[in-house]
């Protein structure tokens, strides 16, 4: 017998509903849910393997007061105690929050109404102004509410859909997958992606624009004149829907006046972008998908708008098939929009600066006050610590040391920082190392709550597991520190349902409309009267959600009326901008940012699973083949990156699918799986002066290969400090850690250095090695009760061995004599497999296995690779390096 509990993924925007199975030994597996709207049973690798990342090792586990565990009750009253004394010394606004989209909407709820209803300051920002805030500033302007028009089956019923900046095979692998299905069903469905890179999303594009990086709005005010020129304008929808329109017509005809001005801005070929202009401006049903390409910008407020002013010219907006489509990029970012989480807003989609809002909201909490200016946004928060001028910041479910541009600036704000407390359900992060006091968190499988997807759904994550030691819900911290500074009865909160309940009411509180007649877009006043029971059995609905409609709303603005004072939608005239950071003779390639297919935000969860580090295994740096060429870099190679802000370095990956003068390097890499790998601190701290968001996408750095004096890895059974390492990486693999270490000086004595790393002065060891002095290698390792525990290959290059075959007998309970001269030798034993680096992480399909199999069985497709091994079949984000292995020249 085994117990099933409906819940929701934690990782990205799409909002997966998983089905929770645990059997009576304790066992947890996990499934999608056949009968969730977003996913319809669908989950992406990392979705498969959640399974994986609920174990203890790792977790904090009780309340740290400067790293020495305490009771909950000394914890709380310390922490509220100093948040008084700093705020009754310094002000409300000495005292910042900085929340995350890993929350769940209650724990969001409470943070938010602590700080601005009670506290007094808007200082409470979110990682999420890291990801989408220049979408959310550009819905803002346009219609006058943070409102995505769209759902995810629009996807299916468009005609056109437009990938900007979103590597959606990757980061929304879902999603990806509708569309795959929606095109094999409809041939006549046409898919663009814009973007520098040659992404996995583009094996699906029927055209790819690999635009200069910075010049999407470029693109899109030239599109705007093309509809223009054309006559392809919706005439009736714009007189009678919006504003604005004439000047922001008349600046687009200024920049963009000509296919040859934009064909040399943005990099294309005229007939690349005429072929893109003709079949966006002929083709009615058009879904616009955009993302971190667009919002990470210092100007991504300017390229949403962009955008959304093709669609409002077009009037394709608020019908089947059609819209302006942001992907959310983390689980619950949405719901944090809802109550408030960023620091110019207040809860339910109000804002700080209307005065009748902050009334609302006063009355409405039976608040003190409420600020009357905006907060500080994530950057100026940071710097406003740096200063001294916030004196305490609680941080909650977000790594700032890691995430934040310019991460070594933050960190030394951290390290000023007189008062930092940090909850979180991991004990050692980059961030909690800073913190005075650590509370122990509540994670996925143990949190209650609700969270919002990218099309406005509303789902239930559901508990279903104990909560380990003394780790408590985000919502019950935040509310027992709330009562210990005084507020008890606005913080008398037992369970989760009441501070939705409480959440729901205050969204149709008073939502008929305010004195200039506008009424507000977030609604779910039909959840105003919920009980526990209905609360536990809610099912996934898009908002609103109200009295008169209780089973949601599909899509927004399908009468044409939006939020604004006039109801009408508003086109923004968009300037052209220059990327803030500026290439030169020091710093000549521009870099950018972003995610791969198998991991998470900095780790924290998916650095666990053996299966989702199997693909990568390292932190990289992707550049083109000329640039390798003329900066002397090798594949595989060691790189030292540099900018004016910091350096690191990083394994080189040499391929196509990069822009000449443009490398990539992943955000994921922090302290604990990499020496010097955390990419933060090569970025400038560049916002975008309306959203907030920062500059991901354009860092101009310089490269250099990185030659050490010796090379090695190194896989055991326990996890190790590393020393003698100049640069030393780690990943998870089955039931063992593999590091890959290099070095600038070789060791005096190798054999004393190996034994004292995988030995420790432990007794009851067999330790048996190998070293040639003359070509400089050494092979070492340690046997316990007959299994091998660890082993140590080092070398003056990289000539090593393969790991697999190694981390094979790792696995096993006992080496056979032949096998541990196979150690020595470095030479795996005839027809010992080796399944090389892992290709399909859902089902752990290594590469050596697709090429044996692919030849041997002479499969030609995808579908034959499905059916002969399952790689592909899940997710599909492994799909386009099927397509590579089965003909290399595409």
């Amino acid at each position: 017998m085994s117990l099933e509990v409906q819940t929701t993924c934690p990782y990205c925007g799409v909002g997966c509903g998983v089905i929770a199975s645990i059997n009576d030994a304790g066992s947890v597996s996990v499934k999608g849910d056949p009968a969730h709207p977003a996913n319809f049973s669908r989950l992406c690798s990392k979705g498969a393997a959640l399974a994986d990342t609920i174990g203890m090792d790792g977790r904090a586990l009780y309340p740290e007061v400067d790293g020495i565990e305490y009771s909950w009750e000394h914890a709380l009253g310390y922490a509220a105690r100093k948040l008084r004394s700093i705020i009754d010394e310094h002000g409300s606004d000495s005292i910042a929050f900085y929340v995350s989209g890993q929350l769940m909407t209650e724990d969001y709820y409470v943070a938010n109404k602590l700080m601005k209803g009670f506290i007094g300051s808007a200082n409470i920002d979110t990682n999420s102004r890291l990801c989408m805030s220049s979408a959310v500033a550009a819905y803002k302007r346009a219609f006058g509410s943070d409102t995505v028009p769209c759902c995810y089956d629009d996807l299916e019923r468009a005609k056109l859909i437009v990938l900007a900046g979103s590597n959606a095979a990757w980061c929304h692998p879902v999603l990806y997958q509708r569309i795959a299905k929606a095109k094999k069903q409809n041939p006549d469905l046409i898919v663009v992606v814009i973007d520098p890179r040659q992404t996995a999303t583009c094996d699906l594009a029927d055209q790819h624009l690999a635009i200069q990086p910075g010049t999407d709005h470029i693109l899109f005010k030239g599109l705007l004149h093309y509809l223009t020129q054309q006559d392809e304008v919706n005439h009736l929808f714009v007189s009678q829907f919006t504003e604005g329109v004439e000047a922001c017509l008349d600046e687009a005809r200024q920049s963009a006046a000509s296919l040859d001005a934009v064909a040399t801005r943005c990099g294309l070929a005229v007939s690349d972008i005429k072929r893109f202009y003709t079949l966006f401006s002929r083709t009615e049903r058009v879904v616009t998908v955009f993302s971190q390409g667009i919002n990470q910008w210092s100007y991504g407020t300017d390229n949403g708008n962009a955008i959304i002013n093709c669609h409002l010219l077009t009037g394709r907006i608020g019908r089947p098939g059609m819209g302006p489509f942001s992907f959310t990029g983390q689980p619950n970012a949405m719901g944090g929009r809802e109550v408030g989480g960023l620091a110019n807003q207040l809860a339910a989609h109000m804002t700080v600066e209307n005065k009748q809002h902050r009334q609302l909201v006063k009355d409405f909490w039976d608040s003190p006050f409420i600020p009357e200016k905006a907060g500080l946004k994530a950057v100026d928060l940071f710097k406003a610590i740096h200063t001294g001028k916030i004196k305490a910041v609680w941080i909650m479910a977000t790594n700032p040391a890691v995430s934040l541009p310019d991460s070594s600036f933050v960190r030394e704000a951290l390290d000023k920082c007189e008062f930092v407390i940090v909850s979180d359900c991991m004990r050692n992060t980059d961030t909690t190392r800073y913190a005075n006091i650590l509370f122990p968190a509540q994670t996925w499988g143990e949190r209650d709550g609700t969270v919002t997807n990218s099309e406005r759904r509303i789902s239930r994550q559901r508990a279903f597991l104990p909560t380990p030691g003394q780790a408590r819900p985000d919502w019950w911290i935040i509310a027992k520190v709330a009562q210990q500074m005084g507020y008890t009865e606005a913080f008398n909160y037992e369970r989760p349902f009441e501070i939705f309940k409480e959440h729901a009411a205050l969204s149709g509180y008073h939502n008929t409309s305010d004195k200039e007649g506008v009424q507000r877009d977030f609604d779910i006043s039909g959840y105003a009267d919920i009980d526990e029971p209905l609360y536990d059995a809610m099912r996934p609905l898009q908002w609103p959600i109200t009295k008169d409609n209780p089973d949601g709303t599909t899509r927004m603005f399908t009468d044409g009326r939006f939020f604004n004072t006039s109801g009408k939608a508003q086109f923004i005239t968009v300037k052209s901008h220059q990327p803030a950071s500026v290439t030169s003779e020091v710093y000549p390639l521009i870099l950018n940012t972003g995610r791969i297919r198998d991991q998470w935000h900095t780790m924290t969860r998916t650095g666990k699973s053996a299966r989702l580090s199997g693909h990568i295994q390292e932190n990289f740096i992707a550049l083109h083949a000329d640039d390798a060429k003329q900066y002397g870099i090798s594949e595989n190679s060691l790189v030292t990156v540099t900018s004016a802000k910091g350096q690191l370095v990083v394994r080189a990956n040499v391929c196509d699918s990069q822009q000449r003068g443009n490398v990539f390097i992943p955000m994921h890499w922090n302290d604990q799986f990499s020496g010097n790998g955390v990419v933060g601190k090569l970025l400038d701290a560049i916002v975008d002066p309306v959203s907030g968001q920062p500059e991901f996408k354009y860092t101009a750095v310089k490269i250099e290969e990185k030659i050490p004096a010796w090379y090695g890895f190194i896989l055991s059974r326990r996890k190790l400090k590393i020393s003698h390492a100049s640069y030393w990486s780690v990943s998870r693999g089955r039931g063992l850690w593999r590091y890959e270490v290099a070095g600038d000086e070789a060791a005096g004595d190798w054999a004393n250095c190996a034994r004292q790393l995988l030995c420790q002065n432990a007794s009851n060891v067999e330790w048996v090695e190998y070293f040639d002095s003359a070509q400089g290698r050494y092979r070492g390792a340690r046997i316990e009760n007959g299994h091998l525990e660890s082993c140590i290959f080092i070398g003056p290059d990289q000539d090593l061995p393969e790991r697999d075959w190694l981390a094979q007998l790792l696995e096993k309970e006992s080496l056979k004599e032949d096998e541990r001269i196979s150690i020595l030798t470095g030479k795996p034993l005839a027809g010992q497999p080796d399944v090389g680096r892992i290709i399909c992480s859902c089902f752990n399909v290594g590469l050596n296995t697709l090429k044996d199999r692919i030849e041997k069985q002479h499969l030609t497709t995808v579908e034959a690779i499905g059916v002969a091994l399952k790689a592909g079949t899940n997710c599909g984000s492994c799909v386009p390096e099927l397509k590579r292995l089965i003909n290399p020249a595409k």
